[in-house]
């Protein structure tokens, strides 16, 4: 076992085998639910071997190992749990998880649950986009047949969202996943009026019992009702439904009631509603001189470390959705380059070799867009050097305002981030400047406070 030792101090730490309810891992991180929280030594936490840092969130405690390694030292620390308890399935990891959070967090949880399996799809898109902005950069000249094939592959995922996220919807609620699709497919339909024509002024909308009747593409939240409604549905109309007419039945009824209620009661409230909760949020980036720019610029990485950060991919499907650009990315890559820097800074002030390689490897994953390693196993350790990563996002923040910058894509940030500029040299250009200034900028600040920090390490 490569990680034993690893795996026996963390037991010990936690107080053994008997005292854990529940775990599982995530890209960086190993997650675990105790059943009594006051035996963890929380000193000896923080200091474990290998692990990067320590943090309690959302009824987790969770230790941060890095990619890679967290794979590995969750294999071994499963096979020291064999036979045990807790050795169950990631459903009911997920289920005690969720016992412990607060309806704030259960609700950002769920929508990560949805959202977070269709980035891979998403994230394609937009490089594809890129790819077909570099041919044309070249002097491509493409013929209308394969100019067509291109739009397919460019626009097939987002002109069908409400299909992808019914289907996630449906999967996480419990319900029959393929209704999801077929509701998600008749909420986009050839039949109804377009919902970007209708916006546009293009075209009317169908007028059914005086109400206004339109597509919901690029719609999120009324997918994710339909998709709550086809499971809670399913379930109740099987509970009476006699089984001899159950295949037919319920299938019809969960289908065909959905449906009502999305296009004539709930969908048409949702869809304003996220309207003007998108459009505020977007109000509030794009607000006078680029103070939203600097803001998000420096702030973003607190959502990290909240876990808030996921919702902000709804904001993102959005923003792409209607206008094909997306600048939170950017954004969320120049705050990512501020705390990059200020790590980087920390760690050229140390003169302990191993503490100084622990702080560039725990900085190193924050190059591909993972950030967790960095802010609990160095920026959080120093009020100072976390702000001296805020100020330089925040300046990356105003140069994407004055560039204007945006990306064609989501999902990817930092360095693979590249990919999404590829076909606008100009942005690209761009983009590296704004990583390269809030890199160097988030080390100045660090050097110029070095004394202070030095002496919050205990270092003289």
């Amino acid at each position: 076992m490569k990680n034993e030792k690893v795996v026996k101090e963390l037991l010990e730490v936690i107080g053994g085998k008997e005292n854990i309810a529940n775990y599982e891992h995530c890209a960086t991180r190993l997650r675990i639910i105790l059943k009594d929280n006051s035996v963890i030594d929380k000193e000896k936490a923080e200091s474990l071997t290998d692990s990067k840092g320590y943090f309690y969130s959302t009824g987790q405690h969770q230790f941060v190992f890095g990619t890679g390694k967290v794979n590995e030292v969750y294999a071994d620390f499963d096979q020291m749990m064999s036979g045990t308890d807790a050795a169950q399935t990631d459903q009911s990891v997920k289920s005690n998880a969720y016992a412990n959070m607060s309806p704030v967090q259960k609700i950002i949880r769920i929508l990560a649950d949805i959202l977070v399996p269709l980035i891979p799809a998403l994230v394609t898109t937009g490089l594809l986009m890129g790819v077909r902005g570099l041919l044309i950069e070249l002097g491509f000249t493409m013929t209308s047949d394969f100019e067509s094939l291109f739009v397919m592959l460019t626009d097939t995922a987002f002109a069908f969202l409400p299909v992808l996220i019914t289907y996630s919807a449906t999967r996480k609620f419990g319900g029959n996943q393929i209704i999801g699709i077929v509701v998600g497919l008749m909420m986009v339909a050839p039949q109804l009026p377009n919902a970007y024509a209708v916006l546009g002024g293009d075209m009317a909308p169908l007028s059914i019992f005086g109400i206004s009747v339109y597509g919901y593409q690029g719609s999120i939240f009324p997918a994710i009702i339909a998709g709550l409604l086809i499971s809670k549905l399913d379930k109740w109309f099987r509970t009476w439904v006699p089984q001899i007419m159950d295949l037919v039945v319920t299938p019809f009824l969960t289908l065909t009631v959905t449906l009502f209620i999305i296009l004539f009661i709930l969908g048409p409230v949702i869809q304003g509603i996220e309207s003007v909760v998108i459009n505020a949020l977007v109000s509030v980036i794009n607000a006078p001189f680029g103070i939203g720019y600097i803001l998000f610029g420096g702030l973003q990485q607190l959502l990290v470390i909240t876990g808030l950060h996921h919702s902000i991919g709804i904001i993102e499907i959005n923003l792409i959705s209607n206008t094909g650009f997306n600048v939170i990315q950017p954004l969320t890559t120049a705050s990512m380059a501020g705390q990059f820097g200020a790590a980087i800074g920390t760690a050229l002030l140390m003169k302990d070799k191993v503490r100084r390689t622990n702080m560039i490897s725990s900085a190193l994953p924050t190059l591909f867009g993972i950030t967790e390693p960095l802010l609990f196993g160095v920026n959080l350790l120093s009020l100072r050097i976390f702000f001296s990563g805020v100020i330089a996002g925040s300046v990356g923040g105003v140069l994407i305002y004055i560039f204007d910058l945006s990306a064609t894509g989501m999902g990817i940030t930092f360095v693979p981030g590249l990919l999404l500029y590829v076909g606008q040299f100009t942005a690209l250009i761009q983009y590296l400047i704004v990583i390269g200034v809030a890199f160097v900028l988030g080390i100045i600040i660090v050097r110029l406070q070095g004394k202070q920090i030095l002496e919050e390490f205990q270092i003289k």
